[in-house]
């Protein structure tokens, strides 16, 4: 028997997907069910409404949410569900998402959005697993894993800066 979503990955747009791709790719590294949907703030309220509401009810435990320009979404999900809510300001064309991230942070008090930077949906995703980790030991143990995986890519470029200087670590660099 599949096993229920746990997090949602919601947008506004299908031109926010090539952004929210990093919270996909995450959830799929860690094995989080999770769902993808296109529910607009704007242009399906009433879908987005449903979707909120109901998401509790659904065995869903995070949404991560990705708008751009006005971004509403986020704020409104947050309003209508009491699970934690992940907004993702997606990156526009005219204002590169600074828009959209002051539109997700300036929630009200009482209905809180926790912000990732700018179209950096992968930090959501992580954000999202390490809240479900909270209550999965198991999971705590694979986040554990992943910080050190990036101490040891870190502590490795560093032996290698070391041993060829940077002039030669940036050559490999740009090849």
């Amino acid at each position: 028997m599949p096993q229920l979503p746990a997090i949602a990955i919601v947008m506004g747009s299908d031109s926010d997907l090539p952004t929210m791709k990093g919270a996909i790719a995450i959830c799929e590294a860690f094995a989080i069910p999770h769902q993808v949907a296109i529910v607009s703030a704007h242009r399906t309220p009433e879908t987005m409404v449903a979707f909120a509401q109901a998401a509790h009810l659904q065995g869903l435990k995070v949404i991560i949410a990705g708008a751009g320009g006005a971004a509403h979404l986020p704020g409104m999900i947050a309003a209508l569900t009491p699970l934690p809510v992940i907004g993702v300001p997606v990156p526009s064309r005219h204002l590169q998402g600074v828009d959209s991230l002051y539109s997700i942070v300036q929630m009200p008090a009482g209905i809180p959005v926790a912000t990732v930077a700018i179209g950096n949906a992968t930090n959501a995703g992580l954000l999202a697993v390490q809240i479900l980790a909270s209550h999965d030991s198991d999971l705590l143990k694979r986040v554990q894993q992943y910080r050190q995986s990036l101490c040891n890519t870190v502590l490795a470029k560093q032996e290698k800066l070391s041993q060829v200087g940077y002039q030669q670590y940036l050559e490999g660099m740009s090849q």
